[in-house]
């Protein structure tokens, strides 16, 4: 593992990196992916559909980075450039242009990917820290065009009365609870993509990137266009949560493009556990409940508990909450096999 992604990547052994891109046994897929299922679609009636949305976007939010930060070793502090900005897109074609929300989110993911084709390009010729600053100042322009493109986006007021037509279905254009139903499975076809990309040959070969560049591109493969391809990918799936999290909450205003909201994606995804798909959304479920929780305990000084929580999890699992029972699984499995 090289020097330049060695303080993001965790360590893993052999046998986890293989999981980690095969998905483990076919089996072990297929009753993950069908608890996921059931959790994703009994989730409102446990948890304020609202609040659910938003666990869901958040939770595709930090699997798109974790393709970027987990897979291909490159960790990006502006991704809310692409968050925010298909939000923005979002709401201004469902505002200008009435269509079904579906449609609009669509357009804004796909606003993402363009813009993330030259911020891409020129991101990727730097790593490290490098990598991530430039990606962090890029953001920061994004922030600073909509701040001043006031006719457009409404400056400091954003965009107020986003609408959720939907084919007319009045449902769930006024109720949240039936809003949900309509939006996840936008959520889960992302989920679905995610998976796709790292459990294909493109995703063998970001993680043989990842893991060492220089013999990668030393057995032929162009690092950098795998890269940029990587980080274009990432901003779409990114762009279809902030489009559904526009559209969810109903407006869209400027802390989605702040530097504050990368910092906070990146947060979930290592608490979940990076390079593991599911840690994000695991990550999501524990930082958007606790923090809806404190809120609505009227407490104020949610960061703080946020941060320490991360801490906590960085000193005492290292690998994140998901990526420490893969690893905890994984022992026990050797074990099991070793024994017999």
């Amino acid at each position: 593992m090289t020097s330049q992604t060695s303080s993001v990547i965790p360590d893993t052994t052999v046998e986890e990196a293989h999981a980690a891109v095969t998905g483990g046994r076919p089996w072990q897929r297929w009753v993950l992916l069908a608890a996921g299922l059931v959790v994703a679609l009994s989730l409102p009636w446990f948890i304020y559909p609202p609040v659910a949305m938003d666990i869901a976007a958040i939770a595709l939010f930090a699997v798109a980075l974790d393709i970027l930060l987990g897979f291909t070793g490159l960790l990006s502090f502006g991704h809310a450039a692409f968050w925010g900005g298909s939000a923005y897109v979002t709401g201004l074609i469902a505002i200008h242009y009435g269509v079904p929300f579906p449609l609009a989110i669509l357009g804004g993911a796909i606003f993402a990917m363009i813009l993330a084709v030259p911020i891409g390009f020129l991101s990727v010729r730097r790593s490290g820290i490098y990598f991530a600053m430039v990606t962090l100042a890029f953001a920061q322009m994004v922030y600073f065009v909509a701040y001043q493109w006031q006719d457009l986006t409404g400056g400091e007021n954003g965009l107020q009365a986003v609408p959720k037509s939907f084919f007319g279905i009045t449902l769930v254009e006024t109720d949240a609870f039936y809003f949900y139903y309509a939006a996840i499975p936008i959520i889960m076809l992302g989920m679905w993509a995610a998976w796709r990309i790292v459990h294909s040959p493109f995703g063998r070969v970001l993680v043989a990137i990842r893991d060492n560049a220089p013999r990668a591109r030393a057995l032929g493969y162009d690092v950098q266009k795998y890269k940029v391809l990587a980080f274009v990918l990432s901003a779409g799936l990114s762009g279809l949560a902030g489009g559904v999290f526009a559209i969810s909450h109903g407006f869209v205003a400027l802390p989605a493009l702040e530097w504050t909201q990368s910092g906070e994606v990146v947060l979930v995804t290592v608490l979940g556990g990076i390079g593991t798909l599911w840690g994000g959304i695991a990550g999501a479920f524990v930082i958007v409940t606790m923090e809806d929780q404190l809120a609505s305990s009227g407490f104020e000084g949610i960061g703080i508990i946020s941060g320490t929580v991360f801490i906590l999890v960085v000193l005492l699992f290292r690998r994140g909450i998901w990526g420490t029972v893969r690893h905890y699984w994984l022992q026990y499995r050797a074990r099991k096999h070793s024994s017999s």
